[in-house]
């Protein structure tokens, strides 16, 4: 079994209740986004089906939604070819995002009312309860409606667009972080800082938290793709 085939292998879980055609998909996205499939490297369906003795059509399915999400590129006479994501390009996706979610959250502060501020803390109460239970994926999914719902008050409708032209990354790169224990705990405090700073009207306060945040997760992401010797 070649490395690259071992690496999807070894990043396959199949223990979520989900079609295998997401397992196999997800599988893939960590694999590229780690660089455990190096930029150039092609990947060849026929070969992962007979070699994990699973059928094409989730394979293809996979391979289809790579390239829409641009982590892969299909090269006219060659297959799928892995573009891949470096350090450079994760420097740059959480600089871009600093910009964009300081911009939201401090427009988000400014239009909220009363009700939006008692519906942000209730979101905010859940992940702390969801943390204590330990539900992970419902822990990712707080954080996730937690950023949605700053995006959606800030009624910025076309930088909500080009935010979500940089999921196929940040999505993945909030998986990783936040399944650790000790990052999920503390992007939990940061969120509630953020919050105070919020209610305030703090913008001063609002922009470091920001941006201390983002660079904490910026961190333990490097540290991940550097133990894969990621350049």
């Amino acid at each position: 079994m070649n490395e690259t085939i071992a690496a999807v292998k070894n990043n396959l879980d199949l223990s979520q209740n989900q079609p295998l055609k997401i397992s196999i998909y997800e599988a893939f996205r960590k694999s590229i986004i780690l660089g455990q499939i190096p930029a150039g490297e092609r990947i060849n369906e026929k070969e992962f089906s007979e070699t994990l003795n699973i059928s094409r059509t989730p394979i293809r399915y996979a391979l289809h939604q790579l390239v829409e999400e641009q982590l892969v590129e299909h090269v006219p006479r060659v297959g799928i070819v892995v573009k891949g994501i470096s350090i450079k390009d994760a420097h740059e996706i959480y600089d871009i995002r600093k910009s964009l979610d300081t911009l939201a959250t401090i427009k988000a502060m400014q239009l909220m009312t009363p009700n939006d501020f008692d519906d942000l803390r209730a979101l905010l109460e859940e992940g702390d309860r969801l943390n204590q239970e330990d539900r992970v994926d419902d822990v990712l999914q707080n954080f996730s409606d937690f950023n949605s719902f700053i995006y959606e008050k800030s009624q910025m409708k076309r930088l909500k667009t080009i935010v979500t032209d940089l999921q196929a990354y940040l999505v993945y790169f909030r998986d990783i972080a936040i399944r650790s224990s000790e990052r999920r705990y503390r992007a939990l405090e940061e969120h509630w800082l953020l919050y105070r700073g919020m209610v305030t009207n703090d913008i001063t306060q609002v922009t470091l938290i920001t941006h201390e945040h983002l660079n904490h997760s910026l961190q333990f992401i490097l540290q991940e793709m550097e133990s894969h010797q990621i350049e």
